[in-house]
């Protein structure tokens, strides 16, 4: 059958997914954001966002929406041009609907089934938002704009024929109406390349030092340096650790921008806010900011990890965190409701309460100091990782989802929130 991929950052999720459908004999295409130039095994059709004309800037309220919507416009207008042109008409789309691409794309092609990886509901309680007050507060006017941010999100929704999830707490943030569209299965993780491996090596450029197993190594790893992941906790537990552990190196993997929230009040970095209020108890020669890194390096940092930590919002689950179990690296992780799916505390790794500074600082300089007491876990972490989240546990119901709403397969309309 024909599928078409839909994604601005494609692969993205699909990277798997690609060339399993086409091992299996599925012609698949992509449709991408101009300024995507990640090289792709499989033909791609670009779609150009005009840029709003100047003006007054769009109230809160509507501005996700805006921007989401004319997304999905330049999407529908490319996949109209792809339609007329070369008389392409897909079987099934799947596309990320959380960037808006998703929305217009039944005006095209009607017949099609549209499949949707939406994988994220805003609340304006019981999730992400209001949940650290030092950075939003939880006021009306701030629990409206998150009701309006869900909008393109629920329409995708509901012009859609399925939904799938990574993780089940992730598909409860979608409201009950919705629920039935859903399955879950996570993209997968592959851990016959991302396992432990003694004799891993890291040197870190700009010193020139070579970490190693066995090494007292602490990491931390952001796509962004910001709150959502718990940053600016972590930055603030640092400087008891290393006075506690004088022999310890700290590596923070995360570029400056934000992802996810906004920059700090003063403007500027989070990395440059939280340097001005701890960096001058730090020993700064131990703390190595490495920005962004390739994914091998990534991998090699947690295989010499002695412990990583992770912390995040009630939000999206990083690939991150599955990944560093996957290697080997013990975990110590926030008590928050998307990681207590992936880690029982005392089983899998050790959870501490998000804002609890000391604590972490407590925890951290423990594990530091008594490797031996975490590796059970990481090795039991490991397993769970390997039973759950491997590429061969999950691309096959990948693929199983895509192939059920094919030509000749009975779409499968009630999914369930608990398979996967």
């Amino acid at each position: 059958m024909k599928v078409l991929l839909v994604h601005q950052n494609l692969p993205g999720q699909f990277l798997h997914l690609v060339p399993a459908l086409q091992a299996r004999g599925h012609d698949c295409r992509g449709l991408t954001a101009a300024g995507n130039r990640r090289p792709l095994a499989f033909p791609v059709t670009r779609y150009t966002q005009a840029t709003p004309p100047p003006g007054a800037a769009p109230s809160p309220v509507a501005k996700t929406y805006g921007t989401m919507a004319d997304r999905g416009v330049a999407a529908a207008r490319a996949a109209a041009r792809l339609r007329d042109r070369e008389g392409y008409h897909p079987d099934v789309i799947f596309g990320h609907s959380g960037w808006g691409e998703t929305l217009f794309l039944k005006e095209v092609w009607p017949q099609a089934k549209l499949l949707v990886y939406p994988e994220f509901y805003y609340n304006s309680t019981g999730f992400d938002t209001g949940f650290d007050p030092e950075v939003t507060s939880p006021t009306l006017d701030n629990a409206i704009v998150t009701r309006a941010r869900a909008a393109h999100l629920g329409q995708a929704m509901l012009h859609a024929d399925a939904a799938l999830l990574p993780t089940r707490w992730q598909a409860s943030s979608f409201p009950a109406v919705l629920q039935g569209l859903i399955e879950v299965a996570h993209e997968g993780i592959d851990t016959a390349r991302i396992r432990p491996d003694p004799a891993a090596s890291v040197t870190l450029q700009a010193s020139g030092l070579v970490l190693r197993p066995g090494d007292e190594v602490l990491t931390f790893v952001n796509r962004n340096l910001e709150p959502y992941r718990g940053f600016h906790i972590f930055m603030r537990a640092l400087p008891a650790v290393l006075q506690t552990r004088p022999q310890a190196r700290v590596v923070i993997v995360g570029a400056e921008g934000v992802s996810y929230g906004g920059p700090p009040p003063g403007g500027g970095s989070w990395k440059q806010a939280l340097l001005a209020e701890v960096g001058a108890q730090l020993d700064l020669s131990r703390v190595h900011f490495v920005g962004q890194v390739p994914h091998n390096i990534f991998v090699a940092l947690m295989q010499v990890s002695r412990v990583h930590a992770y912390l995040t919002y009630p939000f999206v689950l990083s690939w991150s965190l599955l990944e560093a179990m996957a290697a080997g690296a013990p975990v110590i992780a926030s008590r928050t409701p998307p990681v207590q799916e992936v880690i029982e505390d005392g089983v899998h790794g050790r959870l501490v309460d998000f804002f609890d500074v000391p604590g972490w600082s407590a925890a951290l300089t423990e594990a530091l100091a008594n490797p031996a007491a975490l590796r059970p876990l990481a090795q039991v972490a490991r397993e769970r990782v390997v039973e759950r989240y491997d590429l061969a546990v999950c691309l096959p119901k990948w693929v199983g989802f895509v192939e059920r709403h094919g030509p000749g397969a009975e779409g499968a309309s009630a999914g369930s929130v608990a398979s996967g």
